[in-house]
C-alpha cells in the first residue's frame, strides 16, 4: 500500500466536521459549551501570544529545542494538544480519538489519496474478554509476523482506530523489508472510568494468549509486543506477568514473545522522574491523575501497575530477543524511562534504547501525522522496522 501523504488543513478541516457533532452526542452540550468558554481565550489571545514571542521574539537559543526544529503548523498542532492535555477534561478528550471520529476521517483519508477501501484489510475481532482489530496484508493466508500493539491514550482516551493509518504505515514498511503477510492485532481495551486497573491487564493478556494459540504451536515466536505511552506501560506489565503463568509470575519459555518494541513507555506512573517540558505536551499533573485513577495507591507501590518500580525481574521477563525502547529526549516520561532502562541492564535484560534528539511523547506517531517530508514522517517507523527486520528471531534470511 502506497503511504498516505502528510495531514494537510484540508483534513484538519474534515476532521472537525467528523468531531462536532461526535463531541455532543458523547460529552453533551452543556459540558461542551464549558470547554469552548474555557478554550476561546487560549485560541484567539494566549496561542497567537506565544507563537509570536517565542518563535519570531526570542532568540533561537532560547526556543524549546521542539520549537527550534518544527514547522509552524506542527507548532501550533503541539501548543493546542498540550493547552487540551493540561486544561480539557478526558470525558472531552476522549472523543477526539474514539472509532466514532478516528474511523470516518482515516476513510476521508484513503479517499482523499485515491483509495474507496482500504488495500490493507481490517476487522473487528470480539472474544471474551476482549476485542481489538486484526489488520492483515493477506488476512487469509498465516501472517510471518504479528505486531500486537496496545494503544496510548492515559488509559483515559484512545482507540485502535485512531492508530489505524500508523499500524498500516508500520505494515508496509514491513512488507518493503521483505515480509510477505505482516499482521497486527490492535487491542481495544476498556478506557478509565468505564473500567480500571486490572481489567485492562486482564484483557491485554487475554489478547495475548489467544494471538498464542491461533497460529498453532510456536507462534509466539513471530509476535512483536507494541505499544506507546499508556499502552506501552501495558505491555510491559504483561511480560512481567503477575502470577499469570506461575507462582514466579515469569513467563513459560514457549510463550514468550520475539520483541518488544516500545514507544514513550509511561514507566512510573507517579513519579518526581515525570517532569514538565518546554518541548513536550503531556503535563505532570494530569498524568498523576490519570494514573490514579486508573491504579489508586497501587500505580505508586506496585511494580506490575508501574514497570519502573520492578527490579530483579527484568531478565526473566525479557522476550526472546529482547526489548528495544523509543523516546523522544525532550518528553516529560525520559527520566523515568532513562531509569528504567538502567534497571533492566542492571538485571542482565537485552534492552537498546533510542532517545531522539528534540523529540517528543511518542514521536514516531506524531511524526507520521504531522511531518513534512516522506524522511521525517517515516523516522519512527523506520527505525521500528529495522528492529523487527534485525531481529535474530524473526530475520527473514535465517
Amino acid at each position: 500500500m502506497p503511504m498516505l501523504g502528510p495531514i494537510s488543513l484540508v483534513d484538519c478541516a474534515v476532521f472537525v466536521v467528523c468531531l462536532l457533532p461526535q463531541l455532543f452526542i458523547q460529552a453533551g452540550i452543556y459540558d461542551v459549551l464549558l470547554v469552548v468558554v474555557k478554550v476561546l481565550p487560549f485560541l484567539l489571545f494566549q496561542l497567537p501570544y506565544q507563537l509570536i514571542y517565542e518563535r519570531y521574539r526570542l532568540p533561537e537559543t532560547e526556543q524549546s529545542p521542539f520549537c527550534q526544529n518544527a514547522t509552524l503548523f506542527q507548532d501550533i498542532v503541539i501548543r493546542c494538544v498540550r493547552y487540551a492535555f493540561a486544561f480539557i477534561p478526558a470525558s472531552i478528550g476522549r472523543v477526539f480519538f474514539s472509532k466514532a471520529v478516528a474511523h470516518p476521517f482515516f476513510r476521508w483519508r484513503l479517499l482523499r489519496h485515491g483509495y474507496l477501501y482500504s488495500p490493507v484489510k481490517y476487522t473487528e475481532v470480539k472474544r471474551h474478554g476482549f476485542t481489538g482489530l486484526w489488520v492483515a496484508t493477506e488476512p487469509e493466508k498465516e501472517p510471518d509476523v504479528i505486531i500486537f500493539y496496545c494503544h496510548g491514550g492515559g488509559f483515559s482516551m484512545g482507540s485502535s482506530y485512531f492508530y489505524l493509518e500508523f499500524l498500516i504505515a508500520w505494515l508496509t514498511c514491513l512488507k518493503d523489508r521483505g515480509y510477505k503477510n505482516p499482521a497486527c492485532f490492535a487491542l481495544e481495551y476498556t478506557l478509565v472510568p468505564d473500567a480500571t486497573w486490572p481489567t485492562q491487564f486482564e484483557q491485554t493478556r487475554d489478547a495475548y494468549k489467544f494471538l498464542c494459540s491461533s497460529f498453532g504451536e510456536g507462534s509466539a515466536k513471530k509476535i512483536v509486543v507494541s505499544g506507546d505511552s499508556a499502552g506501552a506501560t501495558l505491555v510491559l506489565s504483561l511480560l512481567l506477568q503477575p502470577g499469570a503463568l506461575g507462582a514466579d509470575s515469569r513467563f513459560e519459555k514457549d510463550e514468550r514473545p520475539a520483541l518488544a518494541v516500545l514507544l514513550s513507555p509511561w514507566t512510573h506512573m507517579v513519579s518526581e522522574l515525570n517532569r514538565n517540558t518546554p518541548s513536550d505536551y503531556l503535563n505532570r499533573d494530569s498524568l498523576h491523575l490519570y494514573a490514579s485513577q486508573y491504579a489508586g495507591k497501587l500505580c505508586r507501590t506496585d511494580g506490575i501497575v508501574s514497570p519502573g518500580l520492578s527490579v530483579g525481574r527484568w531478565k526473566n521477563a525479557s522476550p526472546t530477543d529482547g526489548l528495544r525502547v523509543i523516546y523522544g529526549a525532550e518528553e516529560v516520561f525520559a527520566p523515568g524511562i532513562s531509569e528504567m532502562v538502567k534497571g533492566m541492564e542492571k538485571d542482565g535484560a537485552f534492552v537498546t534504547k533510542h532517545a531522539e534528539p528534540a523529540g517528543i511523547h511518542a514521536w514516531p506517531v506524531v511524526n507520521l501525522f504531522l511531518g513534512g517530508s516522506r524522511d521525517e514522517r517515516l523516522k519512527g517507523l523506520v527505525r521500528m522496522t529495522d528492529y523487527v527486520a534485525k531481529s535474530p528471531s524473526l530475520r527473514q534470511d535465517k
